[in-house]
């Protein structure tokens, strides 16, 4: 993969750890982060050696919103140009989310705005218990409008309708009440937590994993009564194929699949 700027990328082994690299400013969000963002989550979608993919912040903070420069820049751009940009920023939020490999998101300190959006968009959270979140668009005159397609599926709307009009700050343990984190820890238990996710991960296929996220966003849009044919197509397709043929095979020679890792 290519280098970049404001992004750390490690391997280890089958899993890649994606740490914004702007500690300076908490790991704000600006043009070129948002970009390199979309760009390493693109091309991580299409690396077979990849099975999971942690995102974290170096420093203090995960992500703590949208950058005050940035922000001061598009303040003086004109509605179409604003347009340009907020494509811009959901074609990040989307990369994240439609990656075919797990996602797990490593939460410390601030996770505010576009942060908090995306530890929504990814498909495991862990937090810090000094970790805060905050949806506070509001405060600004705007609204989050990007990240709620996320936002709303991980809470639900009447968490959602508090927290938007709000704006309020709420740490680890309300995010892991109302589902926006699934686990909250105490300091200096991030990392073995985060380790336990990874290995869990790495147990699952694959392709049925890929397989899962993509079913459960087309259950989002599909009609009700266009889902069991769906859901029997991909479960047909998954039994009869060749990894669930051999996860299959496995279970019955009481060995471990191919897919696993030593």
């Amino acid at each position: 993969m290519s280098q970049y700027e404001h992004l750390a990328v490690r391997d280890e082994g089958r899993v890649t750890t994606v740490s914004l690299a702007r500690p300076e400013t908490h790991n704000a969000l600006n043009h070129a982060l948002i970009g390199e963002l979309t760009r390493i989550f693109d091309d991580l979608a299409g690396s077979e050696g990849v099975r999971v993919v942690v995102l974290a912040g170096e420093g203090p903070s995960f992500c703590a919103g949208a950058d005050i420069e940035y922000m001061r820049d598009t303040a003086d751009l004109s509605y179409e140009q604003n347009l340009k940009d907020a494509r811009r920023l959901a074609a990040m939020f989307r990369a994240v989310d439609e990656c075919p490999k797990p996602v797990v998101a490593k939460v410390r300190g601030a996770a505010m705005g576009g942060g908090a959006g995306l530890v929504a968009a990814a498909d495991v959270a862990v937090a810090e218990e000094g970790a805060r979140f905050a949806f506070s668009e509001v405060r600004l005159g705007i609204a989050p409008a990007t990240i709620a397609p996320y936002v709303l599926r991980k809470i639900g709307r009447s968490h959602a309708r508090s927290l938007f009009l709000t704006g309020e700050r709420f740490g680890a343990a309300r995010a892991r009440e109302i589902g926006l984190v699934h686990e909250s820890v105490p300091a200096g238990g991030l990392d073995a937590a985060v380790g336990e996710k990874v290995g869990h991960l790495t147990q699952g296929g694959p392709h049925a994993q890929a397989a899962v996220k993509a079913l459960l966003r087309q259950l989002e849009s599909v009609e009700p009564m266009d889902a069991p044919g769906l859901m029997s197509r991909l479960i047909s397709e998954l039994r009869s194929g060749e990894e669930g043929q051999e996860g299959l095979a496995a279970f019955l020679e009481k060995r471990e699949p191919r897919w696993r890792d030593a």
